[in-house]
């Protein structure tokens, strides 16, 4: 196979392009340029997709001797990444920025380009597995959960389809992330040692409440108590989401009565309500831009359900509806808010995932 090996910069990216070569696959390796304005260093762990990683990668691919480009994307990035993360925290939901990633840049913009070259497939640095199904005629490929529980991405993966999965490789899946450091260290790679990224990419300093206020501005409103009472003042609603406790300022008396947590954000209305613990729980999801990792369930089925990238699985039902998926929860989880993702799973197998529009206690 000729596969185009996504390279980040770092340990990750860097063993599986070498897994994928050492198969014997023709392998070329791709960085991905998001940003309009990289910086030449990164901060520390925060933020990827720097001037330095794009040389980290460089410096892999030549060990490795294999081709090596950078192809900008930023603004494909800027527009169905960077856009939708602050439109979705201007309507009052919570996105999951990875999630819009892995379906609209790696696996639909990187994808597309990579098989109009000629290639056939893209290999990415992911803790998931691929598993080839022999359950039916069709052979269909399935994602799974990686082996390591600490790293499994199968959740931000939960928004590929049958056609694209047919398409990737995931060629870490198996190993756990000490086993990568110890093989990347073993093949003489500068990154063997480097820091993980985490946070939002392209939020390097890891304050979304000041990045989003520079494009959204201020928009003073009200923060209510569930009883109707105000409580307290915001500069922008935008800033909150459901579930958080930190960063409230709420006033007396009612901010003393019993520790308070945002229930609900209004953007209509431009209000931010807050209440006790206790109103934090539900157990019913309804999710619309259902994205199914093969044949979409028929009726009721039973699954695993999660609302976060490391997050528990909980127990629970689906039924799927055409672009929609009503789930029903056994036990109540808490801090569930709309624009984040549910990704269902049978077993360690991923079914599909949707986008949250409402969370609720079933009546």
């Amino acid at each position: 196979m000729r596969v185009v090996a996504a390279m980040s910069g770092g340990v990750d990216s860097a063993v599986a392009a070498a897994r994928v070569l050492d198969a014997g696959h023709e392998v070329v390796g791709v960085h991905l340029a998001l940003s309009r304005s990289a910086k030449t260093l990164r901060e520390g762990a925060r933020g990827c997709c720097t001037i330095e990683d794009a040389g980290d990668a460089r410096r892999v691919a030549d060990m490795l001797g294999i081709p090596f480009y950078v192809w900008d994307m930023a603004a494909r990035f800027q527009d169905d990444v960077i856009e939708d993360f602050v439109a979705e925290y201007a309507a009052g939901r919570t996105p999951n920025p990875c999630l819009r990633c892995n379906e609209r840049i790696k696996f639909a913009a990187l994808l597309d380009k990579a098989l109009a070259l000629g290639f056939d497939g893209v290999a990415t640095g992911h803790y998931a597995r691929i598993v080839d199904s022999g359950s039916s005629a069709s052979g269909r490929r399935e994602l799974h959960r990686a082996v390591d529980p600490a790293k499994d991405q199968s959740y931000v993966l939960g928004v590929l389809d049958e056609e694209q999965l047919a398409r990737a490789l995931f060629p870490l899946g198996d190993s756990t992330k000490p086993q990568v450091r110890d093989e990347a260290a073993a093949r003489g790679f500068y990154v063997a040692k480097k820091p993980d990224s985490h946070d939002i990419c392209f939020i390097s300093d890891g304050d979304t409440r000041g990045w989003l206020a520079e494009r959204l501005g201020e928009r003073p409103g009200e923060i209510v108590d569930a009883s109707g009472e105000v409580v307290g003042e915001h500069r922008g609603a935008y800033a909150y989401t459901v579930g958080q406790r930190r960063g409230l300022n709420l006033r007396r008396p009612a901010a003393d009565r019993q520790p308070r947590y945002v229930l609900d954000v209004q953007p209509a209305t431009n209000t931010v309500v807050v209440g006790p613990k206790e109103l934090l729980g539900v157990d019913a999801l309804t999710g619309d831009h259902a994205r199914w990792c093969g044949q979409p369930p028929e009726g009721i089925v039973c699954v695993g359900a999660q609302v976060r990238a490391h997050g528990a699985e909980v127990p629970a039902t689906a039924r799927a509806d055409g672009d929609r998926v009503e789930v029903r929860l056994e036990e109540r989880i808490r801090g569930v808010a709309p624009g984040q993702s549910v990704v269902l799973y049978d077993g360690t197998r991923v079914v599909g995932s949707a986008t949250i529009s409402s969370a609720h206690l079933a009546r």
